[in-house]
């Protein structure tokens, strides 16, 4: 079975913690998570390159399209039945406008909020 494969920030508190909630709710385990950290210098994933994704949060859909930041999060939350209203409410013509904006906005201050981990946390 194909997965969607989203790339996380392993060292931001706040990263690992929506990881491990969407992993709690992915009850049809279509999300395999990746952190970024363990993506550096692989070239195992060669559509990351020239991409921050240390700055936004990534996914390689099931479908093969590339995604950053507001889209995926919406992605994963139609990925989820629990959430996947949310993904529907977000997917309306014009929300990315303000959505895109606020979640790069958020992305540019987690650190100052949540700090950062010295070491990677996978688990």
């Amino acid at each position: 079975m194909k997965k969607h494969i989203v790339f996380y920030d392993a060292q931001c508190p706040f990263c690992f913690y929506v990881k491990k909630t969407f992993l709690t709710f992915d009850w049809l385990h279509q999300i395999k998570w990746v952190a970024v950290q363990e993506t550096e210098g692989t070239g195992k994933y060669p559509y990351l390159k020239g991409r921050n994704t240390l700055d936004e949060i990534h996914m390689l859909t099931k479908e093969g399209e590339v995604k950053q930041g507001f889209e995926t999060i919406r992605k994963l939350l139609l990925s989820l039945p629990l959430f996947a209203v949310i993904g529907i409410l977000l997917s309306f013509p014009g929300v990315d406008r303000i959505g895109s904006p606020l979640y790069r906005w958020f992305s540019d201050h987690r650190h100052q909020w949540f700090g950062r981990y010295d070491l990677p946390r996978y688990a």
